[in-house]
């Protein structure tokens, strides 16, 4: 990927736009607010896939979180963001998405002091077929109940992203127990 499509939009407190930067300049010990999304899929049978990021990624490796993350390029439509990185990271369309939580923001420090600071919208869609994980950013993936899933967030939110562990008790309240099912 060259240089100019991996750029990020850095935000302002109030969430507008004031520039942009390399994706990986912003992700450190000192992370400004940038716009990013979080994306939970299901399947027909209104299982969530969770996924557990690659051991190569540098902020949370192995850490079980939801679908997709990433970030929306300069002047890309958030919707399209999304398509983006979820055929990207899992190989697979998404349909029927549906933005959820459009003013998620969060800041977290990971063990090794990189700082996630996003505005990050919410996103849920459905997929069919087989996903097909890009190793280099998914080392693993499942298709959990929704109960199962809110119930781990609530139960044992270290096990989970520290941002899928505070977005999922909201989905939860928007979508009820049985999720998009």
């Amino acid at each position: 990927m060259s240089g100019a499509e991996d750029l990020v939009v850095l935000l302002d407190d109030a969430g507008r736009p004031i520039g942009q930067a390399p994706r990986e300049a912003v992700h450190g010990t000192d992370t400004p607010l940038h716009l990013a999304f979080s994306c939970y899929l299901f399947d027909e049978a209104g299982r969530l896939l969770l996924t557990r990021r690659a051991l190569s990624k540098r902020s949370w490796p192995g850490v079980w979180t939801n679908s997709c993350c990433g970030h929306p390029r300069p002047g890309e439509a958030p919707a399209q963001a999304v398509t983006r990185r979820v055929a990207d990271e899992l190989g697979v369309a998404v349909r029927d998405l549906r933005l959820v939580l459009p003013e998620f923001r969060y800041q977290a420090v990971d063990a090794s002091g990189i700082v996630e600071n996003e505005l990050c919208p919410v996103w849920i869609g459905t997929v069919d077929g087989l996903i097909q994980p890009d190793p280099d950013e998914v080392m693993e993936a499942d298709w959990v109940d929704w109960v199962t899933v809110v119930d781990l967030a609530a139960g044992a939110p270290g096990l989970l992203s520290p941002w899928s562990a505070e977005q999922i008790p909201q989905l939860a309240q928007q979508l009820g127990e049985v999720g998009v099912a």
